[in-house]
């Protein structure tokens, strides 16, 4: 089963209808109901975007990312989710100069199991991942975000800065996501 921690973004539906596409056995909580019961069934977790700073849920997808890391549980953080995802691990995030909103195209610069080549991504986000710890490595760039993509090591932990469940390439990352931690 695939947990969906619902951090409150106005684009967790689209999340959820992507897995229901997929066939993909899932629950969705919210960021604040999780117990210990859903962790230990999950088979994997995405954390999904937010609208707003709250420190509970930033200490709550913090406990989440290490968690996926100390049980080896593949991860998948989107926008937010990726962002608490790099400031977990060592990263760092910036305010950017002007927010990001619509498709842009990304550039993957590192062979991975997710996406390969071009593709067009989904951002909406006004933060981006400035800098990643050396654990890290950079799967896929953009003119506007360093880090649109990327993996902790060689793990199944992965963050992308834009919106998969918002475009064509992006549900196919997400396609890849489910099938690459079966």
């Amino acid at each position: 089963m695939l947990l969906v921690v619902d951090n409150g973004s106005v684009y967790t539906d689209s999340i959820i209808s992507c897995l229901e596409v997929l066939g993909e056995d899932h629950r969705r909580v919210r960021f604040d109901e999780i117990a210990g019961g859903d962790l230990e069934g999950a088979g994997s977790i995405i954390l999904s975007g937010r609208r707003r700073n709250d420190a509970s849920m930033n200490a709550t997808n913090s406990r989440l990312v290490r968690y996926a890391v100390s049980s080896g549980k593949p991860l998948l953080g989107i926008c937010y989710g990726a962002e608490i995802l790099a400031i977990t691990l060592g990263g760092t995030i910036r305010r950017m100069e002007r927010p990001r909103h619509g498709l842009y195209g990304a550039r993957v610069v590192m062979e991975n199991p997710l996406c390969s080549g071009r593709m067009e991504v989904f951002e909406s986000h006004s933060y981006r991942v400035a800098a990643l710890d050396s654990r890290f490595e950079t799967l896929a760039v953009s003119d506007g975000c360093p880090h649109e993509a990327f993996r902790y090591g060689r793990s199944g932990i992965y963050g992308t800065q834009f919106h998969p469940e918002m475009s064509g390439d992006g549900r196919e990352l997400i396609k890849n996501f489910t099938r690459s931690r079966n």
